[in-house]
C-alpha cells in the first residue's frame, strides 16, 4: 500500500513518504526520510567528519566545487519549474480525471506534489500496489494530510476505479522520490495474502487503466515497466504479493492496449453525484 495504514497486521507496512531514489535531485522535499547513516549527509550533520578543520586550499576548491554543483542543480531544478511561469501549466478543471469512468475522490493536497507530467517528469513506469484494508479504509488515508501517501487510482473488488490524484501530478506512493516522479500508482483493494482478494473484475478494469497509461505516456507494456511496489529501490513493502497473477494480468493489459486508442482526460462523476 502507499502508506501505514491498515486493516490487519502486516510486517511490510511504513509510510510511503518520499525519500531519495537513485533518480532524484539532491535535495528532499518535506516529509522525506532522513539521510542513511554512513552517507555523506549524515555525516556532515552529525559525524565527525562535519567537524573536521578545513584547510584554505581544501576550502577554496571546496568552494568553487560547489558553486558548480549548485549551478547544476539549479537547472536541473529550474528545467522541471519552467512551467509554472503564467499561461505555461496546462489548463486544470475541478472533477476532471484521466481515465474515462473514473469516480473522483480528491486526496489530501499534504499527499501528493503539483507537476506537469510528463513535461517536467517523463512518465515511464506504472506501480501496482494492493491496499491492505477496504477501498473505504484507503479512501480515508489518502485524504488524511498526517498520512504522507497516496496513490493515483484505487480499483475495487468490483471493478470500480476511483482516482484521486491526477497523472500530472507526482503523488507519494512509492517511497521512493525518483519513482513517484516517473510513474502512476495504482492501488487494489484487498490483502496480498489473501488469493479472493483479486478478482475477475478487477484485473480486467485495472488491466484496462494500466493500457490506458501506457498509451498516453508511450509505456511498453512489460514487467520491466510495469512493476510491483515490492520492486521499487528501497521499499521494505512486498505488494502485490505471491498471489498476484503477473502472466494473466499482462495478458490483459496487452489485449486492452491493442483494442482501445490513446484516450485523453475526461470530465468525472464526484463522490456523492
Amino acid at each position: 500500500m502507499s502508506g501505514a495504514a491498515q486493516e490487519a497486521p502486516e510486517t511490510r507496512e511504513t509510510p510511503d513518504r518520499e525519500t531519495p531514489g537513485p533518480q532524484s535531485p539532491g535535495g528532499r522535499a518535506p516529509g522525506e526520510d532522513a539521510p542513511a547513516p554512513g552517507t555523506p549527509e549524515a555525516k556532515v550533520r552529525g559525524g565527525r567528519d562535519g567537524d573536521r578543520r578545513v584547510g584554505r586550499r581544501t576550502l577554496l576548491i571546496g568552494g568553487v566545487a560547489a558553486a558548480v554543483g549548485t549551478a547544476v542543480l539549479a537547472r536541473g531544478e529550474l528545467g522541471h519549474l519552467w512551467w509554472r511561469l503564467p499561461g505555461v501549466e496546462k489548463p486544470r478543471e475541478e472533477g476532471v480525471v484521466d481515465f474515462r469512468g473514473a469516480l473522483w475522490v480528491a486526496a489530501s493536497s499534504a499527499n501528493w506534489r503539483r507537476a506537469d507530467r510528463p513535461d517536467d517528469y517523463a512518465i515511464d513506469r506504472v506501480v501496482i500496489h494492493v491496499t491492505q484494508g477496504s477501498y473505504r479504509s484507503a479512501v480515508k488515508v489518502f485524504q488524511d494530510p498526517g498520512h504522507g501517501a497516496a496513490a493515483h487510482y484505487i480499483v475495487r473488488k468490483d471493478g470500480r476505479i476511483t482516482q484521486m490524484i491526477r497523472e500530472l501530478d507526482v503523488a507519494f506512493h512509492a517511497g521512493n522520490r525518483g519513482y513517484n516522479e516517473r510513474s502512476v500508482g495504482i492501488e487494489h483493494e484487498g490483502f496480498v495474502e489473501h488469493a479472493s482478494s483479486f478478482t475477475d473484475a478487477m484485473y480486467r478494469a485495472s488491466a484496462r487503466l494500466t493500457a490506458g497509461i501506457c498509451a498516453r505516456y508511450g509505456i511498453p507494456v512489460d514487467r520491466e515497466h510495469i512493476i510491483g511496489h515490492v520492486e521499487v529501490p528501497g521499499t521494505d513493502h512486498t505488494d502485490p504479493g505471491r498471489y498476484w497473477d503477473w502472466d494473466r494480468y499482462l495478458l490483459l493489459v496487452r489485449r486492452a492496449r491493442t483494442a482501445a486508442p490513446p484516450t485523453g482526460a475526461a470530465s468525472a462523476r464526484t463522490a456523492g453525484t
